[in-house]
C-alpha cells in the first residue's frame, strides 16, 4: 500500500508534521503506515527485541536511538520477527544493519544509516513516551505515513486521498 505522502500533504497539510529529509529507505515495503508505539533508547536495542516479539497488529516502531552512528538497533533477524508479528514498519534515528537481507522483507523501514555492529543489551530505555527527531514529535497512538516522498504524522488515523 501507497501510503501517498505528497497527497496527505496536499490535503491536510494543516493536521501534518512532516519530517525533515535525513533518514533512508532500507525495507523491501516503501510505503507503509500504521499507528505509532514509541520506544527511547540509546545503543540498546533489548526494548526494540521485546516489542518486535509481540503482535504488532499492522503499528509502526518509532525508536529514538538518539541518532547514535555507533551501532546497529534492527538487523535481519528482528525485521523477520517484525514481519512474523504483523508489524508495519520501523522508523529508527539510528542505524540497522544487513540491510541487504531487510531489503528483501514485507516490512518498511527508515533509518539514518548502516552500521556492522550490533548493540548491548542491557535492558534499557523507556516506552510510549514521546520521542522528537527529524523536526517532527511521534506520540504512541498518533498515526504515521511514509514511502519514498517521506514521512508525516498526524494525530488521528487519516483516510489516504486518491
Amino acid at each position: 500500500m501507497s501510503s501517498k505522502t505528497a497527497d496527505l500533504c496536499d490535503q491536510y497539510s494543516d493536521r501534518l508534521q512532516i519530517a525533515s529529509p535525513g533518514l533512508l529507505d532500507f525495507g523491501g515495503r516503501l510505503g507503509f503506515s500504521g499507528e505509532i508505539v514509541t520506544l527511547k533508547l540509546f545503543e540498546d536495542n533489548s526494548l526494540v527485541r521485546e516489542l518486535l516479539g509481540t503482535k504488532g497488529a499492522g503499528k509502526v516502531l518509532v525508536v529514538d536511538g538518539g541518532g547514535s552512528m555507533r551501532c546497529a538497533l534492527l538487523g535481519d533477524m528482528l525485521a523477520g520477527k517484525a514481519v512474523e508479528n504483523g508489524w508495519s514498519g520501523l522508523v529508527i534515528n539510528g542505524c540497522i544493519r544487513d540491510a541487504l537481507e531487510i531489503a528483501i522483507l514485507p516490512l518498511g523501514v527508515k533509518a539514518l544509516g548502516t552500521h556492522p555492529q550490533k548493540s548491548e543489551k542491557k535492558g534499557t530505555g523507556e516506552r510510549n513516551i514521546p520521542v522528537s527527531f527529524s523536526q517532527v514529535t511521534f506520540r504512541t497512538g498518533h498515526y504515521l505515513y511514509a514511502d519514498r516522498d517521506g514521512l508525516v504524522v498526524a494525530a488521528e488515523r487519516l483516510p489516504v486521498p486518491g
